[in-house]
């Protein structure tokens, strides 16, 4: 199932959000504006890249259904950052004022979060992703194995997505964030205690600690959770092999 966080975009939209933009300086609006129809065309560059690899990962899930009898996605979410959300963040990074600059330093235009069952199903899937052909691999920052002192664990993946217009092909890149039921679960309190709160900030401090705690408790049963499914994983495999050697002998005998 895929969930879409998409901000519809035209030239109409586009003017909206740079002229809702939350900036201390109003050279960002005016380049923004500038450049209305260069961003039409580069939103939906990003957009197709983040269709493309939303449906390879949709395949990869359907093809894991049908040869173990199991879905490794629970859900997958999009979305495409706005315009204002875009020049906010080169103005808060402090990256140069180009188009240019925008494609080389803003890499979360396009994202996807891929909600998977098992910490397995984590890494399985971002390798098939990963190893196909037509994927170039910019980054990884693996977070599951190296956790942030937050406690937060995630495997974030930034792809160069190939995208093929009538112009011919280009790829963009697209930020693609795995992570299991119980990380996904544990990343949205914790983004709404850190980012969303008006609690004071001894409470705060208070909460940061519990989630700390509550993310090494998850990791503990995420683990022993795993071990469970392997062992019927290992045992459907076993029985799927023995049905196959069975109906081959069968054939042999028949013959």
């Amino acid at each position: 199932m895929i969930l879409d966080h998409e901000i519809p975009f035209s030239l109409m939209k586009i003017r909206q959000q740079i002229q809702n933009l939350d900036t201390n300086s109003a050279i960002f609006s005016e380049f923004a504006l500038k450049h209305v129809s260069d961003f039409l065309d580069i939103m939906q560059v990003y957009r197709g890249a983040m269709q493309e690899a939303g449906t390879k990962l949709e395949i990869l899930d359907e093809e894991y259904s049908m040869r173990l009898s199991h879905n490794p996605i629970h859900h997958m979410e999009r979305r495409l950052k706005s315009v204002g959300s875009i020049m906010e963040k080169m103005e808060r990074r402090g990256f140069e004022l180009t188009l240019e600059s925008l494609k080389k330093n803003v890499y979360d235009i396009a994202g996807i979060r891929v909600v998977c069952n098992y910490v397995d199903d984590v890494y399985a899937v971002s390798k098939a992703l990963c190893d196909q052909d037509d994927i170039e691999v910019a980054l990884i920052k693996d977070y599951i194995a190296n956790p942030k002192e937050t406690g937060y664990r995630s495997l974030h993946v930034i792809c160069m997505v190939p995208v093929y217009l009538s112009s011919g092909c280009v790829k963009a890149p697209v930020e693609v964030q795995f992570r299991t039921i119980a990380m996904d679960y544990w990343a949205s309190l914790e983004h709404k205690l850190r980012y969303k709160s008006i609690l004071p900030t001894e409470e705060r401090t208070k909460h940061s600690k519990t989630l700390q705690d509550c993310a090494k408790t998850l990791a503990k049963l995420e683990d022993e959770m795993q071990e469970v499914q392997r062992d019927l994983i290992s045992t459907q495999k076993k029985l799927a092999l023995g049905s196959d050697s069975g109906l081959n002998e069968s054939r042999q005998t028949n013959s």
